[in-house]
């Protein structure tokens, strides 16, 4: 099975070492070449296009910031569909509007490919080890025939049905990780605002049924000021954009998602988008630091 990998940031290039250290064969290109280095170093041929990596793939896996990029690699020039041939497949990792996938694998159809989207749950320190949770919608035909190296990079896949519903539960799922860093932060702020060590309201917050991995990993580093990024504070705001952006096709209202959108909104224009979405505990810290001065 020849693979392909389209976006070699964090999670792409986690999860391209894995594939390659699982003893795959793996095409990569990404627009920033230095960013495909350590695939290389590992065995990856790196090439110049999408076409030439969708022509040296039977599945090509897309992981890229939003569906304008997904758009233009899959269609634009030197694209996935300009290296077309028999029985080639494309899964799209990237976080994109459900709506959109739904287009976007129209037009896949269209050209004779098949478009899977297989968003993953979990961030570079799983993947590097294949410990993903995938979800995967679209051609359930395809998805069989390429089950064997979604398990190699995630160790639970589900599969959800047509095109879109495997991005729309990811979206509800970082809307999860939205909500609970922001009432992480918060507690921890009232806590310290109270003159109490957040460890203690740690400990007794993971003593209770409302624990969460969050609050028993990250959120140790979060009162330590530790925010070294696995999944960046501005990714996770683009990610609100189009939780916000699907809600509304869907004809619903999410307020606090509107609220959470608002607050890393001000995070990012603040400077602190760069560091982990856990890094919105800082600048909850600042505003409260602002208001005791």
């Amino acid at each position: 099975m020849r693979i392909g990998l389209i976006g070699t940031g964090l999670l792409g290039n986690a999860v391209g070492i894995h594939i390659l250290k699982s003893g795959y064969d793996l095409t990569a290109f990404n627009r920033t070449k230095i960013k495909t280095k350590q695939l290389q170093e590992n065995g990856a041929r790196i090439v110049d296009t999408p076409k030439e990596v969708a022509e040296n793939s039977d599945i090509v896996f897309t992981v890229v910031k939003n569906a304008d990029v997904v758009r233009r690699i899959s269609f634009g020039d030197s694209c996935i569909s300009c290296g077309k041939h028999d029985g080639l497949v494309v899964a799209d990792m990237s976080t994109i509007n459900p709506i959109a996938s739904k287009e976007i694998a129209n037009e896949f159809a269209k050209k004779g490919i098949v478009m899977l989207d297989t968003p993953v749950m979990g961030g570079p320190n799983v993947a590097i080890n294949g410990e993903l949770v995938m979800m995967v919608g679209g051609n359930k035909e395809s998805f069989e025939k390429y089950r064997e190296i979604f398990n190699v990079i995630a160790n639970k896949v589900f599969y959800l049905g047509e095109s879109g519903t495997a991005h729309a539960v990811k979206l509800a799922m970082n809307l999860q990780i939205a909500m609970l860093s922001l009432a992480l932060s918060e507690g921890i702020t009232l806590a310290r605002g109270a003159s109490i060590d957040p460890q203690v309201f740690l400990q007794i917050l993971n003593s209770t049924y409302f624990k969460t991995g969050m609050s028993e990993t990250k959120a140790y580093k979060m009162i330590k000021d530790s925010y070294e990024p696995t999944f960046t504070l501005s990714n996770l705001k683009k990610d609100l954009d189009t939780i916000n952006e699907a809600a509304q096709a869907f004809g619903l209202e999410l307020p606090m998602a509107k609220k959470a959108n608002q607050v890393y909104q001000d995070a990012v224009e603040k400077g602190f988008g760069d560091l982990d979405y856990t890094g919105i505990l800082a600048y909850i810290k600042e505003i409260a630091d602002s208001n005791r001065a």
